[in-house]
């Protein structure tokens, strides 16, 4: 299956996207997500099957223009649009009602005095608003015919009976007759008036609230100075090489993913991390493209260029999660596929009452008209995914990157949130302190033979012993048993590193029992070294809590939260280290089968939350309702989490929490708003009650209620 994000013209409302996304998943070979706020359709389809060709027609079919990967901007085109037909409405409302509030009206511009006239303006502007409003005329059409009935249709069908009956009418007015009180093309004018302001306005809003997720393209430089054959050349990103070396002076933004060969500077990666705090980079340290430097002059290798960059990930991952739909945005397209249909039953059957009680034809279609176009369900569309997307947005700004909306309902139902130890709430950067080697043998062999052993493993205690290592033997049919350590043969020789689970394996006695108490009385952590016959050495490997972990616990500790801890490591140490940061409960000795199990067990009601560093607690992080891992910055791509950590402030968990939270608070406080606007007007839009509304009316409410909840979406960025 090849995947495609393409943009969509044309989509207004909740049903429109809906409408859109079932009349492609009806064609063979294609599977698609419709989003209604970032106006792109996520689609996977056979090419064996359906063409991109094909898909931009059935796109087209259903009433909607594909615009492909790129997207033009034409807010100054429809602002000028507006302004023009407003100006035309003012004049419209001046020739037509002036004379009811005492206006001179110019002779030549009376109805009573030059009724041709005056008709003649009427019905050209009605014409003009009609082509102006044929998008929407044509879409409510397209998805009539389809069964998918929308907003559009609602408006279309209020314009074209309006504008019909209308038409009617002045036939009888250039017979002679004076009647213009069944003349609604001024109507015309207002409802196609209303709703372009409306879905400008809509637009204008939703810029803002994907603003951040489109800026992060353009946090890279567009260009960057190269060395090539020991002189500077100036190129664009495209043109820059894995392996260039690359200067970034100071001031300057590093342009890709790269490795520091020359000089140190402080960073700024807060776009990343949300960390504001400027980072020490040296010699050997990684780059991230898009950060600022601070004050020095650098030399680094490229490491990771265009698509594979981590802000390339970073916005493929936003972007993703932003095509990705919520439970209760489901819930919304439901109740939206039922609502316009139900709508249209009310309308014939205002229509039809308002016949039978007034016996005026003019006034049942208005009724008609008016509840057409009070009902469309713009605000229903637009309560779930707006407030989704800004809030995508803003935990990005916090350090996080989603990669499904889903996860942000799945927060409120977490109370029990489980944490790795090591690299998630120690820094996974151990250090050799300490060490027993058995009488027979030499310190130097001794390590010689951990870090060849260890070298192809990449667990964080594993890459503490051979990344400071110089030299290395020769191994062969290396294993690595998760959870409990590695073999490799040296020389013909077996040898075995890990934890005392699997030294007792091997039946070897512990003649180092009273050092290991020792470590682990230290908080560190152990790792034995034997051969088939004997205990060769202990080495002890201290590691730091992580800055702002103490803080996390006790605000999470504060808001009912269950806190566990799950380590591989040996239950002395755990505890120490689970009572200093205030863990209330520990699980230690557990092999990543064990997490696994463990996370099930506890996971029974969808309420487990659990970070990782996604090394070996891929099983546990997939099984938890919301797996986190825990970044360094540079890999972006864990493929067994739901959330990305970018950030190294740990405490920045409860924030997520809160935004979850109040992400879903605004949700439902706009279904209300949405659901009561609907309750309330439709009734009045009847005509059938003492207060009544008139279609002009009727689409400045429907502007209205869209615009609150659009206004009420926005809190959730600051």
């Amino acid at each position: 299956m090849t995947k495609k994000i393409i943009n969509i013209e044309g989509m207004t409302c909740s049903a429109c996207s809906n409408g859109l996304e079932k009349y492609l998943n009806k064609q063979d070979g294609i599977e698609a997500t419709v989003n209604l706020i970032m106006a792109t359709a996520s689609i996977n389809y056979d090419e064996q099957k359906v063409s991109i060709e094909d898909i931009n027609r059935f796109i087209q079919e259903a009433g909607f223009k594909a615009l492909g990967e790129e997207t033009k901007n034409k807010k100054s085109w429809d602002l000028m649009l507006i302004i023009c037909f407003g100006l035309l409405s003012l004049f419209l409302m001046y020739i037509s009602m002036g004379d009811m509030f005492g206006l001179t009206i110019p002779v030549w511009l009376s109805k009573n005095n030059h009724p041709y006239l005056y008709m003649n303006l009427l019905l050209s502007s009605a014409v003009l608003a009609l082509l102006w409003g044929r998008d929407i005329l044509k879409n409510g059409y397209k998805n009539l015919i389809h069964k998918m009935p929308n907003m559009d249709t609602l408006v279309g069908m209020g314009v074209i009976v309006n504008f019909l009956f209308s038409l009617y009418n002045t036939y009888f007015i250039y017979q002679g007759s004076m009647n213009f009180s069944k003349i609604y093309f001024d109507s015309v004018v207002m409802i196609i008036l209303f709703v372009k302001l409306g879905r400008f306005i809509d637009k204008s809003n939703k810029r803002k609230a994907v603003d951040v997720i489109k800026n992060l393209v353009t946090i890279t430089p567009k260009k960057a100075t190269v060395l090539k054959e020991g002189k500077e050349v100036t190129l664009t990103l495209n043109e820059i090489k894995k392996g260039d070396i690359v200067i970034c002076k100071p001031g300057e933004k590093i342009a890709v993913d790269g490795e520091i060969m020359k000089g140190s500077t402080h960073t700024d990666e807060s776009f990343l991390t949300g960390e504001s705090e400027p980072v020490k980079k040296k010699v050997g340290d990684k780059c991230l493209a898009g950060s600022i430097n601070y004050d020095g002059y650098i030399e680094y290798k490229a490491l990771k260029v265009g698509k594979d960059s981590s802000i390339s990930n970073i916005v493929d991952l936003v972007v993703e999660a932003t095509n990705t739909k919520a439970p209760i945005s489901r819930v919304a397209d439901k109740i939206s596929a039922y609502f316009v249909p139900f709508i249209f039953l009310v309308a014939l059957m205002a229509f039809g009452l308002n016949l039978l009680i007034t016996k005026q034809l003019a006034l049942s279609i208005e009724a008609l008209v008016t509840v057409l176009v009070v009902a469309c369900p713009c605000a229903l569309g637009l309560a779930t995914p707006l407030a989704l997307v800004i809030a995508i947005g803003r935990a990005s700004r916090l350090g996080f990157a989603i990669k499904s909306s889903e996860f942000i309902e799945y927060l409120k139902k977490i109370d029990t949130i489980v944490f790795d130890k090591t690299g998630t709430i120690t820094k996974g950067e151990l250090s050799l302190v300490d060490m027993q080697i058995k009488a027979d043998y030499s310190k130097p062999e001794i390590l010689k033979v951990l870090a060849s052993i260890e070298k192809n493993s990449n667990h964080p205690l594993a890459k503490s012993i051979w990344q400071k290592a110089q030299d290395f033997y020769d191994v062969s049919d290396f294993q690595e048993k998760s959870g409990f350590g590695v073999t490799a043969k040296i020389k013909g020789q077996s040898y075995y590193a890990g934890n005392e689970k699997y030294l007792k394996q091997f039946n070897i006695p512990n003649d180092f029992s009273e050092k290991a108490l020792e470590f682990t009385n230290k908080k560190m952590s152990i790792i034995y070294l034997w051969n088939d016959k004997d205990l060769l050495a202990i080495f002890g490997l201290m590691d730091e809590i992580k800055p702002h972990v103490k803080e996390l616990m006790q605000d999470l500790n504060k808001l009912n939260y269950q806190t566990i801890m799950l380590t591989g490591d040996n239950e002395n140490t755990a505890k120490i280290i689970a009572k200093e940061v205030g863990i209330t409960k520990v699980y230690s000795d557990v092999t990543p089968e064990g997490k696994l199990d463990l996370i099930k067990s506890l996971n029974t009601h969808d309420n487990v939350l659990m970070l990782g560093d996604g090394i070996n607690d891929s099983p546990a992080l997939r099984s938890a309702t919301i797996g986190i891992s825990v970044s360094n910055g540079t890999d972006i791509s864990s493929d067994a989490s739901d959330i990305i950590m970018l950030t190294s402030n740990m405490a920045r968990l409860v924030d997520l929490f809160k935004l979850g939270a109040k992400t879903m608070r605004i949700i439902k406080e706009n279904l209300f708003w949405a659901f009561i606007y609907n309750l309330a007007m439709v009734p009045l839009a009847t005509g059938l009650l003492p207060i009544k509304l008139n279609p002009m009316i009727a689409s400045m409410a429907m502007i209205l209620s869209s615009l609150t909840v659009v206004l009420n979406s926005l809190r959730l960025k600051k």
